[in-house]
């Protein structure tokens, strides 16, 4: 689950905004904040200093964040805001009990 260890944080998903990709409340992602984010992948994104689960969109040079749920709006960037990549997301542990 864990490829490096000096890197990797496991946090619990608190929102419906992925339950697209099957991330539900309360379910734990592994995230690794080594890796460099690609196009499409799962990402903590740090925006005006707060944290959100969503999937890395790059087209044409254009960054934004998708939610993988229609009852929640994507992210597009406005000006002026901050917005960092915190570590893509390899892993989501489900519990069944």
């Amino acid at each position: 689950l864990i490829k490096n260890v000096n890197a990797t944080y496991i946090a619990k998903i608190d929102s419906l905004s992925m339950i697209g990709i099957g991330l539900d409340v309360n379910d734990e992602i592994v995230i690794d904040r080594s890796l460099t984010a690609k196009h499409r992948d799962i990402v903590v994104a740090k925006i005006d200093n707060e944290l959100t689960v969503k999937r890395l969109m790059i087209e044409n040079d254009v960054i934004w964040l998708k939610a993988e749920n229609p009852d929640f709006p994507d992210i597009h960037f406005k000006e002026g805001q901050e917005f960092s990549i915190w570590g893509v997301v390899t892993k989501v542990i489900k519990s069944f009990r």
